[in-house]
């Protein structure tokens, strides 16, 4: 039987964070320490990613946003993107049942078309899968860029304009962020980054601007639920203004 985590006892349940971002930094480090290849960090890390899911699960987080791939990522050696990538693809495959009996949608945010054909048909096929889910969302940045997403969401704006569907009058925040990769989703209450390093590295540029950051130390591969959860202790401890004042 787990442990109880009895952070949990300490939790606000009036004041739980919606959704929470993830940051997972810090897999090389953790290999490199360990005397491992990289990948092996990459590998190790899909133990954090199933207590962060469980973790949710305890909370009832209702969206968990995970930082998988980036679209500088394809700067990395290429022996550790292909290995990478099979990972991915084996990842997918082994835990869609954990996804389809928790009731997790899952849904990808990036440019799917660029991934090769193995991994976007293994992803398409899980995002099928699960499409029913009606529990918690899991979203993906998979070949993601912040950046790269506004320029999408701009490019597909000025198409409309171009074709006389919307007029650049009514170009305003709501009608930007629904032309982001999942509009649906809230803006990320929380945002959780691994292994120290202070820095967004082109994460949800649009969603993040009134996030509240939690950084630590701890390498993603060590993350567990009760880092999750002295997070969300953490969270709940600021003063959430957006701008304005306390009354």
């Amino acid at each position: 039987m787990p442990k109880k985590n009895l952070l949990l006892d300490r939790i606000d349940p009036n004041r739980l964070p919606a959704h929470i971002a993830v940051i997972m930094d810090g897999n090389g480090r953790w290999a490199k320490r360990k005397g491992l290849p990289r990948i092996e960090g990459h590998r190790a890390a899909i133990y954090s990613i199933r207590a962060i899911l469980e973790g949710c699960r305890s909370l009832k987080t209702r969206y968990l946003t995970l930082y998988a791939f980036s679209s500088e990522n394809w700067m990395r050696p290429k022996e550790e993107v292909a290995a990478l990538m099979k990972l991915l693809c084996e990842h997918i495959a082994s835990d869609l049942n954990l996804l389809i009996e928790n009731n997790i949608r899952l849904v990808v945010s990036g440019r799917m078309h660029e991934l090769p054909q193995e991994v976007r048909e293994g992803v398409e096929d899980a995002i099928r899968s699960t499409a029913t889910n009606d529990g918690a969302v899991l979203n993906v940045a998979l070949n993601y860029g912040g950046r790269a997403e506004i320029v999408d969401a701009a490019q597909a704006m000025a198409r409309e304009v171009a074709e006389g569907s919307l007029a650049w009058q009514d170009i305003d925040e709501p009608t930007f962020r629904r032309h982001l990769y999942v509009p649906e989703i809230p803006d990320p209450d929380l945002l959780i980054r691994t292994s120290g390093e202070f820095r967004l590295s082109n994460f949800l540029l649009w969603q993040l601007s009134y996030s509240e950051i939690y950084v630590t130390r701890v390498l993603f591969p060590d993350f567990r639920a009760r880092h999750l959860v002295q997070a969300v202790l953490a969270y709940q401890k600021r003063d959430r203004r957006f701008g304005g004042v306390q009354t």
